[in-house]
């Protein structure tokens, strides 16, 4: 490959020549020539027996894999970003996706693209499907936007059981004594001998009994192994669903005939906000799951004791349910590269990256291997630094910054952008003033980027109505503002061909010797880890917090989560905890309203704003749009 600078690079953005009319992102999906999926795996290295076929073009990679590559080296790790962006979102993922075809099918690399599972609270509301669009997209598309191979599902079959757990834990607690809890959990056998059975394990270990039959403890040992008194007031478990539904967010349990005087206000979250959808994208190995299972903290007692999903009794359930979903799901894009699909989305109100495990086995696999980050580089790329690479020991070497002309107009000052409605002319004619005014915004994420140490490449996303001289303008400015390279790339219209430039840049920067560092260490208090992500991040001038934050930091300190790091819940639209204030505000602050302590995964999770773990459906949304085609059988209006 000859040697391109970014002082070089010939800059001939091709105004974009569309086919009209122009086909959706599901017809240009449902036309494509899929390769079976035991010809990718084979392509990539994985042997027969490491895979687990669901049909002919998806399928699950068995864990076994890691073992036998653990001496291979790893490939290049690369992450893409964006600056804050539109209710319309900037292809994110559809960059992500041509980059990837463009690595492998123009440059011949091995490469290998890992991404989130999209919820279907967007893929049924108001953004739609996440397979990436155009001819950079992930395939086959319905199925990836839709229950792929079940692991949200099995997420939340998890989560509502051990919320189940605890309301009936609490409901048999207070109707029986200490002598009949303790019978019926230990319960005996035809022949009359009483066992702790496997739910009680984990209790035991941790009150360290070391007795073998329940008959020798003592009535002071089995009123700790059987009562675990927990406080209603303190649980803060809640129910899980895929769906946006508002209405769900505050409810009450407990108003049915036989549980008169147990009613408890609560509320569900959607199911990607679950703490055991972090589980399950942070950790390294069924042990390790199993573990963080266990340690998922859902209540404190009345005596101020956390109480773990082991004090329940329920881990080894809830690892029984999530055995199948821990493997990572086998894809590819419409040029036949390979896909991990693994974890969640919602940067905003969760981690927001792919799993761990999904990234340990591409980097073994691969020459390259290119994650995303959910939405802006404050929120996604910031956790994927801080809380996924923390974990997971891997050094990322480049970060692709997405940018757009019109999310930059937007910040500059541009009228509002509705999801649904037609742009304002301001965004599709051009205007250098208007893009100029919101260039800090793309500044400001480099920036970010770089006090990681990490080298970033620019890929300015290019839609039709773009002029070369304002893709030229951010191309100057990016650069200047300390970016490796800026590179337009058309990867929607014309799939990895399009993205060709890009992937030359992110080979080339790959090259570079990152001096990766995390943003604060672990041993800083709660209150001066969340300050330094909102200051040498967001750009605040400090954090205010409400007396329940207070408390619960309190708690937290007293209980030892305090050298836990922080996964900040905030507005993508906005560096502040407001969606409606674009661009680079300063002179702002932070308001924390509630803390809570994810210790399973491995985080503390602050509430910052209005910011709700259960999303609404918009007056329009995207299910209007949705059907099957019965003669057919295809799937219609997924975008």
């Amino acid at each position: 490959m000859s040697i391109i600078t970014p002082a070089s690079r010939k800059f001939t953005p091709t105004l974009l020549k569309l086919k009209t009319p122009v086909p959706s992102d599901i017809e240009i999906a449902q036309e494509a020539q899929l390769k079976p999926i035991t010809q990718v795996a084979e392509e990539m290295g994985i042997l027969p027996d490491e895979l687990e076929l669901y049909g002919s073009f998806k399928a699950k990679v068995k864990l076994e894999l890691l073992n036998r590559l653990k001496d291979a080296p790893n490939g290049k790790y690369v992450d893409v970003t964006a600056i804050t962006p539109t209710p319309l979102g900037e292809g994110k993922t559809t960059t992500t996706v041509g980059l990837s075809q463009a690595l492998g099918a123009e440059l011949g690399k091995r490469v290998i693209t890992c991404i989130r599972q999209p919820s279907q609270g967007p893929t049924f509301g108001i953004k739609g499907g996440a397979a990436g669009g155009g001819y950079s997209q992930v395939i086959p598309m319905e199925d990836f936007n839709l229950h792929l191979t079940g692991d949200i599902h099995a997420i939340t079959a998890a989560n509502n059981l051990l919320a189940a757990a605890i309301d009936v834990r609490m409901l048999h607690e207070s109707e029986a004594s200490d002598d009949q809890m303790f019978k019926r959990l230990c319960p005996q056998d035809k022949k009359g001998n009483r066992s702790f059975g496997k739910g009680l394990q984990g209790r035991l270990k941790k009150l360290g009994i070391t007795k073998t039959d329940p008959n020798d403890l003592t009535e002071e040992e089995r009123r700790k192994l059987c009562r675990l008194d927990i406080d209603p007031q303190t649980v803060t478990w809640k129910r899980v669903m895929d769906t946006s539904d508002r209405f769900l967010r505050g409810i009450t349990v407990g108003t049915g005939v036989e549980e008169t005087g147990h009613e408890r206000g609560t509320g569900f979250d959607i199911t990607v906000a679950s703490e055991i959808m972090a589980v399950l994208a942070l950790t390294n190995s069924l042990k390790d799951m199993r573990e963080r299972l266990g340690r998922m903290v859902v209540a404190q007692s009345r005596s101020g004791d956390p109480v773990t999903a082991e004090d329940i009794g329920i881990a080894g359930a809830l690892t029984v349910l999530m055995r199948d979903a821990i493997k990572p799901n086998l894809m590819q894009t419409l040029e036949g590269t390979p896909v991990f699909v693994h974890a969640g989305p919602f940067a905003n109100i969760a981690h927001g990256n792919s799993s761990i495990l999904a990234d340990q086995m591409a980097l073994k696999l691969a020459d390259y291997v290119i994650t995303e980050s959910g939405f802006g580089a404050d929120i996604g790329m910031e956790k994927f630094f801080d809380i996924k690479c923390r974990y997971s020991g891997l050094v990322p070497n480049v970060v692709v910054m997405v940018a757009t002309v019109r999310a930059l107009k937007m910040h500059g000052g541009g009228p509002k952008v509705v999801a649904g409605k037609p742009l304002d002319s301001a965004y599709t004619d051009e205007n250098l003033p208007l893009l100029e005014a919101g260039l800090p915004n793309l500044l400001h994420h480099i920036k970010t980027a770089r006090k990681f140490g990490i080298p970033v490449v620019v890929a300015i996303n290019q839609f039709a109505t773009d002029t070369e001289k304002e893709m030229e303008m951010i191309r100057m400015a990016a650069i200047a503002a300390g970016a490796e390279d800026s590179v337009v790339s058309s990867h929607w219209a014309t799939g990895g061909a399009g993205a060709k430039n890009l992937s030359e840049a992110v080979v080339m920067a790959a090259e570079k010797t990152s001096q990766f560092k995390f943003l604060y260490p672990l041993d800083m208090g709660i209150k001066e880890k969340i300050e330094t992500i909102a200051k040498e991040v967001y750009g605040a001038d400090g954090v205010d917090y409400t007396p329940e934050a207070e408390k619960q930091i309190a708690d937290y300190i007293r209980l030892g989560f305090d050298k836990l790091p922080i996964c900040m819940a905030k507005t993508h639209l906005s560096l502040t905890a407001d969606p409606t204030i674009k661009g680079v505000p300063t002179g702002f602050r932070i308001s924390v309203r509630e803390i809570r302590a994810s210790v399973g995964a491995g985080f503390l999770y602050p509430l910052l704003g209005k910011m709700s773990t259960m999303p609404g459906l918009p007056t329009r949304p995207a299910f209007y749009d949705i059907d099957l085609d019965l003669e057919t059988g295809r799937v219609m209006g997924l975008f």
